[in-house]
């Protein structure tokens, strides 16, 4: 048996959620392996939707270009009542605004997802290593010991975390004896093929519904041949494995001899599991994704969920390592957990009214979306926090568009993007208070961003909100300090008269054994009037 050294965590699963945070932590410069049992990357196109709050995240992990290269907005539903088509818009499409850059959902097969996710991966200089299954592990108190085989052999690996990212199935959360709350409808099924088909325009999702809720859905995959077949099953029927078979039960189903599917790349039968794992965390080991929670595929909800997780998880696995107190970790199920829930009520309300044709089930909005999941009311959220007229602890920070001192827009969120935490300055006194502020030496560090101010301050960025766009969305009273978490969340917002409030938030997320000197007390900051011109980025 190999053995290895300390690494700072182990990950379970190369899919999306495990992928994700494999990303996170290998930017923030941590010690991670990722291992997945099987031999090489998913080939399905199985979770297609990729949600406004993921691609924000993608666009933080610096793979947006990919997925949105690859991907295209969603078609509209053609549903097929006899020889009549009726053109259904699934989704209200949008402009992008100053606050949501991304404000529709994305259609991409999984394949392509995940291609993106370890093609980023790689770049920063890991790979998956397929071909491991966890076989086992044990807890001790500094790390876990875990013992993976593989083709010639087993090897252990020693890692100060396990996450496991293992799917509804997952290995890891079994070997915890978590329990895995909730049904599975076994008389429910759902074959999904990926197949190339001639015969179908690919400018509609294309459903035939059925007696009794079944139904046949065929949507067109981007940039390929290929649509994703959805074929309801009855009760007792054998769902069919052969092209030839499944060409009959299609034609059969929409009466329509012309629709051939030519060359199947990827089937598999699908059975909606609605549960949600008792808890998330044992000591050093954690649960995500699909192992933590299983949804219907209704709202697609589930890999973007997943993909949250990891974004909640990653940021602050790396603060305890860095010295943060291990209450952090403990604030992962406290606010992710309660999202599941909601997600796991919303998806099956939408499955269930599709069996009983319930136009609502079919069209998609902001709760899909994610973007106004929030962190309300949370151990990270204080209630002692002020609010903007918009805003408050533990809503998801927007998207703004200021100018910098040479009349250049900047978005924050090209700002926000990296491991860091930001904290943002409105106004004069807030921005002297900006740089007064102490910061611990190890873990994340902080972007100061200061927002309309009229002295010379330091700053890594003084802006101008010269079309009022961060007025308008965050809506900041004078003199206000807003302080952003690393996955892109509120943590505080305080007056420039409050900070010990501020202190206490930064406390709770941050190493407290040492902070940097360099800015503390008295800071480089004088009265005289400054002019947009001479806004300038401090190094």
């Amino acid at each position: 048996m190999e053995s290895n050294k300390i690494i700072d965590v182990l990950i379970v699963g190369a899919g999306p959620t495990g992928t994700s945070l494999a990303i996170d932590l290998v930017r923030r410069g941590l010690d991670v392996r990722i291992i997945d049992k099987a031999p090489h990357a998913f080939q399905g196109s199985r979770a297609k939707g990729i949600q406004p709050r993921t691609l924000e995240v993608f666009d933080d992990f610096e793979v947006i270009t990919d997925i949105l290269s690859q991907g295209s907005l969603y078609p509209l539903l053609g549903i097929h009542l006899g020889p009549i088509t009726i053109p259904w818009p699934m989704f209200k499409n949008k402009r992008a605004t100053a606050s949501t850059p991304y404000p529709n959902t994305w259609l991409i097969p999984q394949y392509t997802t995940d291609s993106a996710l370890h093609n980023q991966l790689k770049k920063l200089g890991r790979n998956v290593d397929f071909g491991r299954k966890l076989i086992g592990f044990t807890q001790g108190l500094e790390a876990v010991v875990s013992r993976v085989s593989f083709s010639n052999g087993e090897e252990e690996i020693i890692s100060r975390y396990l996450v496991g990212a293992d799917g509804g199935s997952s290995e890891v959360r079994q070997q915890l004896g978590v329990n895995f709350i909730g049904s599975t409808d076994e008389q429910d099924r759902i074959l999904i093929v990926d197949a190339i088909t001639t015969g179908l325009s690919r400018n509609r999702w294309h459903v035939w519904p059925g007696r009794n809720g079944k139904f046949v859905g065929a949507c067109p995959l981007p940039n390929s041949q290929l649509f994703q077949w959805m074929i309801r099953l009855a009760p007792e029927e054998e769902p069919p494995e052969s092209l030839i078979d499944i060409n009959r039960r299609i034609q059969s189903h929409t009466r329509n001899l012309r629709i051939v599917l030519k060359e199947m790349k990827w089937r598999s039968v699908f059975r909606p599991n609605i549960r949600l794992a008792e808890v998330y965390r044992s000591k050093r080991v954690f649960i995500s994704g699909d192992a933590a929670h299983v949804h219907t595929p209704a709202g697609a909800q589930g890999l973007n969920t997943g993909i949250q997780d990891a974004y909640n998880l990653g940021w602050k696995l790396a603060q305890v390592l860095a010295g943060a107190s291990d209450d952090l970790l403990d604030t992962y199920e406290m606010e992710r957990r309660p999202i599941a829930a909601s997600v796991l009520g919303l998806s099956t309300k939408k499955y269930n009214g599709i069996s009983n044709l319930d136009p609502s089930s079919i069209r998609r909005g902001k709760d899909e979306q994610q973007l106004t999941l929030t962190y309300h009311g949370g151990p990270l959220a204080s209630s002692a926090s002020d609010r903007t007229n918009t805003l408050e602890s533990g809503d998801r920070a927007p998207d703004a568009f200021l100018f910098d001192s040479k009349g250049k827009g900047v978005r924050l969120f090209d700002l926000f993007r990296g491991s860091h935490f930001t904290l943002i300055a409105y106004g004069n006194r807030a921005a002297r208070d900006l740089a007064r502020i102490n910061w611990p030496v190890n873990g994340a560090q902080l972007k100061r961003i200061v927002v309309n101010s009229s002295w010379i301050l330091q700053a890594d960025y003084v802006l101008n909100d010269l079309k009022h766009t961060f007025e308008s969305v965050y809506s900041p009273p004078d003199d206000t300090l807003i302080l952003i978490r690393p996955d892109g969340y509120i943590a505080h917002i305080s007056s420039s008269e409050d900070l010990n409030s501020l202190y206490n938030s930064i406390h709770k997320m941050t190493p407290n054994a040492e902070f940097s000197g360099e800015r503390a007390g008295e800071s480089n900051i004088t009265n005289k009037p400054f002019s947009h011109e001479r806004g300038y980025r401090a190094n």
